[in-house]
Formats: C-alpha cells, structure tokens, sequence
C-alpha cells in the first residue's frame, strides 16, 4: 500500500513501473536498493573467493587440521558475541549510511593486510586470528547498519522480496566465487585472492556514495546508555507471538550444522580426497542451492505463512544434511548440497523478514545485530565444538549427529509455535 511506502520514507522507483517489472524481482525497481544490490553483488564474489582461500590456507599452515578451522570460527563468534549487539545499538543511534563507509573502509585494509602478509611468506595462524577478530569487530558494526538500511530503501509490501534478493547475492556469489578462487590459487595465490577482494569492497563504497536516503531514515536517534537499548531490543522479540520459537529454531539449524566453510574443506580432503577445483565445485553447488531457494522465496507472496514456511524449510534441510553425510562421491553429494542450501536460505531469509517486519523501525539496527548474531556468532561457535567432533568421531558421525538435533529441536519448536504470521 502506498500510504506504508510514505511511513517508511522509501524513495518511489523513478526508472521502472512496478508493473513492467518481473514479480521476482520487483524491489529491483527502486533506484537506492538496486545500487546497493549491485555494489553488493560485486563484494560478495570477492568475499568468497576469500573464504575458500582462507579455509585452505589455515589447512596448508596446519597440516590439515580441522580444530584449526574451529578455532579461527570460534575467533571470530567470540569476537560477534563481543560486539554486535553494541553495532546494533550504534545503527539506531547513527547514520547507517556514513556507519557503512567507515566499515567498508576497514574492511579494504585488513583484507591487504593480509594479502600483503600471505605474499611475504609471513602469515602464520596467529596473525589470522588477529585479524579474524579485526574483520569480525568491523562486521558487527557493518552488518545490522547494512540490513537496517535496505527497510528504508523499498516499501515494506516488498521487503521480504528485497530481503530475499539480497541473499541471492551473497549465495549467488557463492556459485562463482569458490569457482574463481579454485581456478586461480593455482595462478595467484593465495594473496591474490585477497587483494581481489580488497578490491572488490569499492563497489560498496561507491553504491553508497550514491544512495539518496529518504528523510525517514533519519529517524530519532536514541540517547542514553547502549546496553539499556539492546536490553529493551531482546525484550521486545521475546514478547512477540513468532519471534520466540522461529529464531530459535534457525539458531540451532545454525549451531549444530557445520558450516559449509568447515564441511566442504575436510570432505574434499578426508572423504573424496580431491584439490581445490573439485571443492569449489561444492561450494558452488551450495550456492546454486541457495540462489534457487532465494529466487523461489522472491517470488512468493509477502502474505505467505512465514512462520510455517522456516520451520517446513528446517526439515527439509536436516534430510539433505543427512544424505550429505552418507555420500561418499559427488553425484550423491552435489544435489544433496543443492537442496541444503535452498532450504537454508528460505529458512535464513524468512527469518530475517521477521524480524525487519515485526520491530519499530528505530529498533531495526538492534534487530538486525540479533541476525548478525545468528549468522556471525552462533554459527562459527558451533564450528569449534563440530571441528573437535570430527577429529574425534569422524566426518560422518559429526554431520548425521548435527542433522538429528537440528530435526529434534525444530520438531519441538514447531510443536509449541505460533506459525500464523
């Protein structure tokens, strides 16, 4: 309706009519998000072309050994655990915008860092840890300012379609983006995969210099202490009639399913016994999964049953999570992986569209660092204990045993939510 568009201060499309526009892709037609879906477009392939690099550099410098991984995740949860309920806090009280340019910036030099570190021969585990904190500390600030923005760029109508294209990005660039960093590690290196995506950060930069942010954005910025507004944040979604089962449902998809950054290395490697072109065909199989999830999530109608579409989206994934764990080859594990990150991404962006929707706009930057939380946090700490599991048990029994609590605890869940909304 025309009249939450005004509420929400979005800037109306200027070059597309909403009835020209494909219906998936419909938020694309305001100018101020498409810059920002564009500039991010361009970061997310440099950012994982980084995360595959950085996966087998730790395995290089450790002898292949899965607890390093866990640690450098748990680095980087302990360090979100730190901050990002203060980030969130800041994207209340600040320009989101300027917030974003100084972040962005930080990012740019740490990634040099440790290009120029990684081309010395001088990087040792250590200074990945350092600068694991570093980047995680910047992210914390970084990603609620991000995604409290984007509810000021379209009308709420199409938030959960703008949400939802803003995953495709990322997970889309999860297709090219290992592709990328596997085919070049062989001609670059390592440090070349961090110099490109130090360079890739200045789309985002230059998005944000041309953003028009409408007058509503400048909403009344808090005073006061900040863990009395992060306080009265937690409070309000802990009233809510969804928010209680759905996000624990998600986080503990999250904690005891091993990330695709911790999995996909050590299968390659223990299971398949394959190099890095055969792992960034995993890791593109999984971001397939998750553009196909995203776009099929974008074109449904924002009046959909959320609550019932995350926790129908959980299950789905805790049966491809089991069949990964079984397979012993590609042709088993490809779609397998296909399927688990369709589902995780429909049950990710369903429940950030949640809580974008559910909360007062001058409490989204402290709603948003809850999801900053989910995927920055609760993520990367589940990494450490389910790196410990597989040295001890095994691959296999690690990832079956983490489809099994997923599935138990989201039965639970369902059980006693309230999945009208």
């Amino acid at each position: 309706m025309r009249s939450s568009t005004k509420t929400e201060g979005v800037v109306p499309p200027l070059e597309a009519e909403s009835g020209s526009t494909l219906r998936t892709f419909r938020a694309l037609q305001y100018r101020d998000f498409r810059l920002l879906w564009t500039g991010l477009a361009v970061s997310a392939v440099g950012t994982w072309m980084q995360i595959v690099a950085l996966s087998l550099l730790v395995l290089d410098l450790t002898h292949g050994s899965a607890i390093a991984l866990g640690i450098v995740s748990l680095t980087q949860a302990l360090t979100f655990l730190l901050f990002a309920a203060i980030g969130g806090s800041f994207a209340d009280r600040f320009d989101r915008r300027r917030l974003l340019l100084v972040t962005q910036c930080l990012l740019i030099v740490f990634a040099v860092l440790l290009g120029v570190l990684t081309l010395t021969g001088l990087i040792r585990l250590w200074m990945i840890l350092l600068l694991a904190f570093a980047s995680s500390s910047t992210l914390s600030f970084d990603q609620p300012a991000r995604n409290a923005l984007v509810t000021s760029l379209v009308p709420k109508e199409h938030l959960m379609n703008a949400v939802s294209l803003q995953s495709a990005v990322f997970n889309g660039a999860s297709i090219l983006g290992p592709a990328l960093a596997g085919l070049s590690l062989s001609k670059i290196g390592y440090s070349g995969n961090f110099f490109l995506n130090a360079a890739s950060f200045l789309a985002v930069l230059a998005a944000l210099l041309f953003l028009r942010i409408p007058k509503a954005e400048n909403v009344p910025r808090r005073s006061g202490r900040l863990l009395d507004s992060v306080r009265e944040a937690l409070q309000y979604v802990r009233r809510d009639a969804v928010l209680p089962t759905v996000v624990p449902a998600y986080a503990a998809l999250l904690f005891f399913g091993p990330s695709a950054s911790l999995a996909l290395p050590v299968f390659a490697k223990q299971i398949l016994h394959v190099g890095p072109t055969q792992l960034g065909l995993l890791f593109s199989s999984i971001g397939a999964g998750t553009v196909v999830g995203a776009l099929i999530l974008a074109s449904l109608s924002d009046t959909t049953h959320k609550g019932r579409l995350v926790f129908g989206s959980i299950l789905l994934w805790t049966v491809a999570l089991a069949a990964f764990g079984w397979s012993g080859n590609l042709r088993v594990s490809l779609p397998a992986l296909f399927v688990l990150g369709a589902a995780q991404n429909v049950a990710g962006a369903t429940t950030i569209t949640l809580l974008q929707m559910r909360v007062p706009l001058e409490m989204r930057g402290r709603a948003m660092s809850l999801n900053t939380l989910l995927i920055m946090c609760v993520r990367p700490l589940g990494d450490f204990p389910a790196g410990a599991t597989m040295s001890w048990l095994g691959f296999r029994p690690t990832v079956l045993l983490g489809a099994m609590l997923v599935g138990a605890v989201s039965l639970t869940l369902f059980g006693t939510a309230k999945t009208s909304a």
